[in-house]
Formats: C-alpha cells, sequence, structure tokens
C-alpha cells in the first residue's frame, strides 16, 4: 500500500493529544470499530516500547490478527508505530502520528499509514479492498479521537492485560 496520509484538527493542546496517545491502551477506544479485540503485550501501556495485539476487520482478511509496538517518541510532536500483521505475521506496517500547533491553542493531527506485503497475492489482497478500507477506518479513528479529546462522547472500552493486573502495588497506569 502507498503510504496514506489523513489529517484532523483537534481543539486540544499538542501536549493533551502526545500523552493521550502516548498510552497504548486507549487506541481501543478510538479504532474499536475497525480494530477489535485489543490485548496488551506489556504491564506498561505508556511510551517507547508499550506494544499491543488486536483483530483487524478488513474485507477479504482470513489472518486479522496483527500488532503494533511504540518505537519512535518525540515529545510533545511524534509517536511512530511498527508492527506487522496477515498471515504468519509477514505484512510489516508502519503508523506515525505527527502533532503540531495549529495556531489557536489546538493541535494539527496528520497520521501516515504504511503497509508493506511481501507477496504478490498479499498485494492483490490489498488491492481488492483492504486498502480503502484501512483508510476509511483511520479517517473514522481520527474523528472519534477528537469526539473523546474534545468533549469525552464517543469512548469505548480501555484495552486491558490478558488476566488482569499482574502487581499492583507497583503504581503503574491503569
Amino acid at each position: 500500500m502507498q503510504p496514506c496520509t489523513i489529517s484532523q484538527k483537534i481543539d486540544r493542546p499538542p501536549a493533551a493529544v502526545f500523552d493521550y496517545l502516548s498510552d497504548l491502551a486507549n487506541y481501543s477506544e478510538f479504532t474499536e470499530h475497525f480494530l477489535t479485540d485489543w490485548r496488551m503485550t506489556r504491564e506498561e501501556t505508556y511510551g517507547p516500547g508499550a506494544g499491543g495485539r488486536f483483530r483487524e476487520d478488513l474485507p477479504f482478511d482470513r489472518f486479522g490478527w496483527g500488532d503494533m509496538a511504540i518505537t519512535e517518541y518525540r515529545a510533545p510532536s511524534l509517536i511512530v508505530l511498527a508492527g506487522c500483521g496477515g498471515k504468519y505475521n509477514r505484512i510489516r506496517t508502519l503508523t506515525a502520528f505527527e502533532l503540531s500547533d495549529d495556531g489557536d491553542g489546538g493541535t494539527e493531527i496528520t497520521l501516515t499509514v504504511e503497509t508493506r506485503p511481501p507477496l504478490p497475492s498479499d498485494k492483490l489482497i490489498g488491492a481488492a479492498g483492504q486498502d480503502r478500507a484501512r483508510r476509511r477506518g483511520w479517517r473514522k479513528s481520527l474523528k472519534r479521537l477528537s469526539r473523546i479529546l474534545e468533549d469525552g462522547s464517543a469512548r469505548g472500552s480501555r484495552a486491558t492485560i490478558a488476566g488482569g493486573a499482574r502487581k499492583p502495588a507497583t503504581g503503574l497506569r491503569g
């Protein structure tokens, strides 16, 4: 898939938006319409190294499980998530959130999503509708994100660690 870029304005300061996006457990709140069954891969869900596993609901997708982890983290302007999905997790994905001040105290989010299918069959399935569905899903996600951060509406459920809290006395975000 060619890199897909989507922009959205949010009437919140960049630091608040960055803080929300830095916690990977929040992603299930605004992506639950096409990324479902979120599970965190480690106890700390905030910042670099935080990762999650999910099921992607796309057309022609028999192998919908994927994962992503925060690999690059520059406060308050950039969060990069790298992951993989598809059959045998062979399709590489790269998702980047770039945040900038829009001049009115709000934030301009630019989301770039790219997939790298290695086989011709993977490319064919992507061209048959998955790329458009993924683009549509992320566009809707950014709109939901703006509603969540601006007025608290359209909130979904936060992702959890399978099996519940491991160390309640550690004081980790939960």
